[in-house]
C-alpha cells in the first residue's frame, strides 16, 4: 500500500520548521507500506504537487495541519481555504483516501474533517494511523480505535498513544535537505505531554497532561543522527524543555556522551531552577533559550494559571544570562485582568531584561478545551454554537488591543529587539539574507540589544 504524507505548513517566518510528526507517523508504519513525504515548504508550485500526486499514485494521502491560523490578532489570517484547495488538489489527482491528522487538526478535528471532505482523521497522535489502515484493509470497525474520527463522529476519544514510538528520518530525502539547506535547523522531541495547566494552551489536550519521556541515550542517537546528517542546530520543540529538571539535564548529559557538538535550543518555561541548571546545559551545547514569559504582572500570570510568578521570570533569565545563553521572551498582552497598570508593570520589567529580544503579541487565540475559553464563554466573548475555527481573541475589557500596541510601540521607542506582533517587518528584512549569507538557527540572536 502507498501511503503519501503531506505536511500542509507553509509559514517560513521567523522560521521553517520541519515536519517532525510526519517522521513519527512513517515509523509507525511497517515494510508493508511504501510511505512518501511532501513537504509544502519545500513543494510550493501547485502544479508540481499535482504531479507529485500522480506519480507516486498512492492508495492513502494523509495531510498533516499544524497550523489553523498566524494566531496574529492584528494581520489575522486563517489557513482554511489553503487547506481545502489542498484538499481540492488530492482528490483531483488520485482514487485515494484522504485522511488529516496534526496539531492543529486535534483542537478542530470534526469542523476540519466536514471542511475538508475528508474520509478519516485523527485527532492527538498520528502514530494511530498504523491501526486505522489496519483496519480499513481488514474492514473493520475503526470507530473503536482512540482518536480517530469519521463522518458520523460526534465526540473524539483523546486517550494519548500507548505503544513505543520510533521516528523515521530520512537524511536523504528532498525535504531534508531543504531544512539543511535553509538554515540548517532540524528538530528533536524528547518527551510528550505538559503537566502546567496555563488557560490559553491546547498541548495538554494534544498531547496529554503526563509527561512522557524518550530514553535519553534514545534522544542522543537522534541528535547524532541529525548531526551526521549535516545539520547544523537542533530544535528542541516540546513545551518546554525544562519541564523536568531532571529528565533534561539527563539529555543534556546524553548529549555529551554522544558527542553533540553543534548549538541547540528550544523553549523554557521561566520557572525557578537549580543553580547550574543552565550552566550544566550550556555545557552540553545549548545556545537558545526562548522563554514564554508571557506577562510580568503576577496579576495576569495568575490569571494565566502560568506556573511562575515575576520574581521567577527575572531569576531564570539571570540564570540562562550568566550561562551565557540568548535569550528570548515571548510575551502575550491583553488576557483576562489586563489593564494599563499591569501592562506597564510588563513594559517596566522587560527593560530589566538585559540583553534579550523580546516578542510582543496583542491578544489571545481562543481554543476550545482550554480554561480560557470557559472563561471567554462566561464573559460573553464567545457562545457555545460558535465556530471558532475562524480566528477569535481573547481582549481584555479594561483596555483596548490598540492601546496595548500604542503603548507597547512608543515604550520600545525604536528599538530593535523589541518585535511587536510576528515581528515580520523586521524580520522579513534580516533573516532571508543571513541566511543566504550561511548563517544557521534561529537567527533571532542577531536581533539581541
Amino acid at each position: 500500500m502507498k501511503v503519501l504524507l503531506i505536511s500542509a505548513n507553509t509559514l517560513k517566518m521567523p522560521y521553517p520548521v520541519y515536519p517532525l510528526g510526519l517522521d513519527y507517523v512513517a515509523g509507525a508504519l511497517d515494510s508493508r507500506y511504501q510511505v512518501k513525504i511532501v513537504d509544502l515548504n519545500e513543494v510550493e508550485d501547485k502544479g508540481r504537487l499535482a504531479e507529485l500526486v500522480r506519480e507516486f499514485s498512492p492508495d492513502v494521502v494523509g495531510i498533516s495541519i499544524r497550523n489553523i491560523d498566524n494566531t496574529d490578532t492584528i494581520n489575522s489570517r486563517d489557513f482554511l481555504a489553503d487547506y481545502q484547495s489542498l484538499a481540492r488538489l488530492v482528490r483531483e489527482n488520485s482514487m485515494a483516501i484522504l485522511i488529516l491528522g496534526g496539531s492543529g487538526y486535534t483542537v478542530f478535528p470534526v469542523e476540519f474533517l466536514r471542511a475538508l471532505g475528508a474520509d478519516y482523521g485523527i485527532a492527538g497522535e498520528g502514530e494511530r494511523l498504523s491501526l486505522l489502515l489496519e483496519a480499513i484493509k481488514g474492514k473493520k470497525d475503526v470507530q473503536s480505535i482512540p482518536g480517530v474520527v469519521t463522518k458520523e463522529t460526534v465526540s473524539v476519544d483523546y486517550r494519548p498513544w500507548g505503544k513505543e514510538i520510533e521516528r523515521c528520518f530520512n537524511p536523504e530525502s528532498p525535504h531534508t535537505k531543504f531544512y539543511l539547506a535553509y538554515g540548517g535547523m532540524l528538530n528533536l522531541q524528547t518527551k510528550r505531554g505538559c503537566p502546567f495547566r496555563c488557560s490559553y494552551c491546547t498541548y495538554p489536550h494534544i498531547e496529554g497532561a503526563k509527561m512522557r519521556f524518550f530514553p535519553p541515550k534514545e534522544i542522543a542517537r537522534r541528535a547524532r543522527a541529525l548531526q551526521d546528517a549535516g545539520a547544523k542546530y537542533i530544535f528542541i520543540t516540546d513545551s518546554a524543555f525544562n519541564a523536568s529538571f531532571e529528565h533534561s539535564m539527563q539529555v543534556a548529559q546524553a548529549f555529551r556522551e554522544a558527542g553533540i557538538s553543534i548549538p541547540w535550543g528550544g523553549f523554557f518555561a521561566p520557572t525557578s531552577a537549580p543553580g547550574d541548571y543552565y550552566r550544566r546545559l550550556a555545557d552540553a551545547g545549548l545556545t537558545h533559550v526562548e522563554f514564554g514569559t508571557e506577562s510580568l504582572s503576577d496579576t495576569v500570570l495568575v490569571n494565566l494559571q502560568k506556573p511562575f510568578v515575576a520574581r521567577d521570570v527575572f531569576q531564570a533569565h539571570e540564570q540562562a544570562l550568566q550561562a551565557g545563553l540568548y535569550i528570548a521572551h515571548y510575551f502575550l498582552l491583553g488576557g483576562p485582568g489586563e489593564d494599563s497598570r499591569t501592562l506597564q508593570e510588563t513594559l517596566n520589567g522587560a527593560d530589566k531584561l538585559e540583553k534579550a529580544v523580546f516578542f510582543f503579541f496583542c491578544g489571545i487565540r481562543i481554543y476550545p478545551h482550554t480554561a480560557l475559553y470557559d472563561f471567554a464563554l462566561r464573559e460573553g466573548q464567545v457562545k457555545k454554537s460558535q465556530n471558532l475555527l475562524q480566528p477569535v481573541f481573547y481582549r481584555s475589557p479594561h483596555i483596548s488591543d490598540v492601546e496595548i500596541m500604542k503603548r507597547v510601540e512608543e515604550h520600545a521607542a525604536g528599538r530593535f529587539n523589541w518585535l511587536i506582533g510576528a515581528g515580520e517587518s523586521k524580520a522579513t528584512r534580516v533573516l532571508p539574507k543571513l541566511y543566504e549569507r550561511g548563517f544557521t538557527g534561529p537567527l533571532w540572536e542577531h536581533l539581541i540589544q
